[in-house]
């Protein structure tokens, strides 16, 4: 046996004390608000200290780069070009008025000048495309202490040099630790709590269990972030039988939305440690997960989908139609499946606020652990949850136009930009449906005027 030290003891002994205290700390001020829903308004402190701090950097940083006459921000090319809501036909004829002293009437079915009007597109399509921006991440007007928010950043002085490598260990050496204990603590007491629940009998009891062990769970996943949410509008909260449809900015946007409602989680079945999440979860909630086979067979995934939302006994379905992540300012064309089941949606608008650090999960660029630390090493998750009012299919709408509908109602709730494009093109070249289209119309308009003429 062997016999310690007294100094050995005495790290024993502090160990013991401190970890205790710690186990102390997390339960009181994580686990127990977790299982009740509330807050002692430590993270709000944080935040308007963050705020104050932020104030004084920006001023002093921006002081400094006068100083020293260097550019402080990357110009942000979002609306660098006026772009006037006119149609193919109109700006053609406005270039062929401009451009010629003949009457319109007796202009030709084609003139070399049309092609200016497809050269200028090009043009400023190339010089401000307002697709592929919505897929990086936009710098800050304001320095937050995080360098991966400003590239341009130079030594200003010493006291602001200090401030951000303090932010770097407080960052890393204390809120990553505690962020990474956290997210475990939540992510195992929900597969044991899930899989303890899903041994019980079907019922209202089982239920009751299911739907607090996930919302403790995830309300501990959320603090793991430092998540600062603030929710509007809670009375038009998803019900069961319906369809919740958010826009898509980061993987967390379900942790977001699932820490303060219940719902049944849609998705394809995965392997590793996300496989055994999802088959522990299964067990205690009607989750709808697909085998990869069945994910492209559209019919499959509306019929499971139908069967689902026709039972108002089951939870709301989780839906993201824009299939991926955008950064933050706009929304992108919504897939037309999950609405034309027939169900009551529930919008859901979520904007983050990026001066805490950037939400958004730019895929093509960040693994999934990479990105879950830049969340875990940023300074908090701050963003805003609006519940709107719940919407249906009109008679004279089609599935698209009633996708459309919610969408632009999401975008003007969140104030983002409402955009017809789709987010595949992240990952994939436009399709030639587009380009056709623009063949069309111009088509349309040459033969329309010959026909025109051919009538008077």
């Amino acid at each position: 046996m062997f016999l310690l030290l007294p100094f050995d003891s005495l790290i024993v002994s502090l160990l013991g004390i401190s970890l205790t205290v710690l186990f102390t700390l997390l339960l009181v001020f994580i686990i127990v608000p977790a299982v009740f829903g509330v807050s002692f308004g430590i993270r709000k402190l944080y935040m308007k200290t963050l705020l104050k701090i932020f104030a004084w950097a920006t001023l002093r940083m921006e002081r400094g780069a006068k100083e020293k006459n260097h550019q402080l921000y990357k110009p942000y090319t979002n609306g660098i070009i006026a772009k006037d809501p006119t149609s193919l036909e109109e700006e053609i004829k406005e270039i062929r008025r401009s451009g010629s002293s003949k009457a319109l009437d007796n202009t030709p079915e084609f003139e070399l000048s049309d092609i200016f009007y497809f050269c200028r597109k090009g043009m400023e399509t190339i010089m401000d495309d307002e697709v592929t921006k919505r897929f990086s991440a936009e710098e800050l007007e304001s320095w937050n202490l995080l360098s991966r928010t400003n590239y341009n950043f130079q030594y200003i002085s010493l006291r602001l040099t200090v401030l951000w490598g303090l932010g770097v260990l407080i960052r890393y050496c204390l809120l990553l630790p505690l962020r990474i204990a956290l997210a475990f603590t939540g992510i195992s007491l929900l597969v044991v709590g899930t899989t303890m629940v899903g041994y019980l009998p079907n019922g209202r009891f089982k239920e009751f269990l299911s739907k607090h062990v996930h919302l403790m769970c995830y309300r501990i996943c959320v603090r793991a972030l430092t998540a600062i949410i603030t929710y509007h509008d809670r009375k038009n909260r998803p019900r069961n039988g319906g369809i919740c449809v958010a826009n898509h900015t980061s993987p967390i946007d379900v942790i977001i939305l699932a820490s303060d409602g219940y719902y049944a989680m849609v998705g394809q079945v995965h392997g590793g440690l996300m496989g055994v999440i999802q088959r522990a979860m299964v067990k205690a909630c009607p989750h709808v997960w697909f085998e990869r086979s069945e994910v492209k067979d559209r019919h499959l995934v509306a019929r499971r989908l139908t069967e689902h939302v026709q039972d108002k006994s089951k939870l709301p379905i989780l839906i993201f139609p824009e299939g991926t992540c955008i950064n933050n300012t706009s929304v992108m064309m919504f897939k037309k499946g999950s609405f034309e089941i027939g169900a009551t949606v529930y919008p859901v608008a979520i904007k983050y606020d990026p001066q805490f650090g950037d939400a958004f999960w730019n895929s093509s660029k960040y693994g999934m652990v990479t990105y879950l630390l830049r969340m875990m090493t940023s300074w908090a998750i701050v963003c805003s949850v609006w519940y709107l009012p719940p919407m249906t299919r009109q008679a004279e709408e089609d599935a698209v136009q009633f996708a459309n509908r919610v969408k632009s109602a999401i975008a003007r709730q969140g104030g983002l930009v409402d955009l017809l494009w789709d987010g595949g093109l992240k990952r994939e070249k436009v399709k030639d449906t587009f380009k056709e289209e623009q063949q069309k119309l111009y088509s349309k308009m040459i033969v329309g005027n010959h026909e025109d003429r051919s009538r008077s």
